[in-house]
C-alpha cells in the first residue's frame, strides 16, 4: 500500500457515531366507541366469591389428599371461635364431602369459605378448575344425607366449580 492511501486511512475518522434507527411511530388509537352501545367486558378480570355483611374467612389451599384434614381442623376451630358449637363429626363429613371432587381434578388448588349468620354457617369450597358433573352429584349426595345440611349445591363459574353447603349450627345458651 502507498504511503498516501495508509495517511489517509488514519486521518479519516468519523466525528460521529454510526447513524442509529429511528424510533418506532406510535400505534393508532382505537376509534371511539359509538354512543349508545355497551362497553365490551374486561377480559382477564375473574369473578370472584363474595360474602357480605357477615363474617366469614378463607383459606386458600394446595389440592392434595390431606387437605380435607386441614380444612375440616380449620372449620372447627373457626365455628367454635364464633361461639357455635356444632356436631364436630358431622361438620367434617360435610366439609370433606365438599373438598373430594375439588382435590380429584388435580388442580393445583381449591380455596375454602366459611360465612355465618343466623346460627347458619355457609361453607363452599371452590375448586379453580371446571370439574365434571359426576362427582360433584356424588358429593352432593353425601352431604345431603347429613341432618345438620340444610342446602347444598353446585354451579360453575368463570373462576372455577363451587360446591356448598348451608348447615345448621346453635349457638351455646346465654345465661
Amino acid at each position: 500500500m502507498s504511503e498516501t492511501s495508509q495517511d489517509a486511512a488514519l486521518e479519516h475518522r468519523p466525528d460521529f457515531p454510526p447513524k442509529t434507527p429511528s424510533p418506532p411511530k406510535k400505534p393508532p388509537s382505537p376509534f371511539p366507541p359509538e354512543p349508545g352501545t355497551a362497553p365490551a367486558p374486561v377480559l382477564g378480570a375473574r369473578a370472584r366469591v363474595r360474602l357480605a355483611n357477615r363474617r366469614c374467612v378463607n383459606w386458600p389451599m394446595e389440592s392434595a389428599p390431606w387437605t380435607a384434614t386441614t380444612a375440616q381442623r380449620r372449620v372447627v376451630e373457626q365455628l367454635q371461635a364464633w361461639g357455635y358449637r356444632p356436631d364436630e363429626a358431622a361438620v367434617r363429613r360435610v366439609v370433606a364431602a365438599l373438598i373430594a371432587p375439588a382435590v380429584a381434578d388435580e388442580g393445583r388448588r381449591i380455596s375454602v369459605h366459611l360465612a355465618d349468620e343466623h346460627d347458619r354457617a355457609c361453607i363452599l369450597v371452590l375448586s379453580h378448575q371446571h370439574l365434571g358433573d359426576a362427582p360433584t352429584q356424588l358429593s352432593l349426595a353425601v352431604v345431603a344425607d347429613c341432618a345438620l345440611v340444610s342446602a347444598c349445591g353446585s354451579d360453575q363459574a368463570l373462576d372455577g366449580t363451587r360446591l356448598w353447603a348451608v348447615i345448621d349450627v346453635t349457638a351455646p345458651a346465654r345465661r
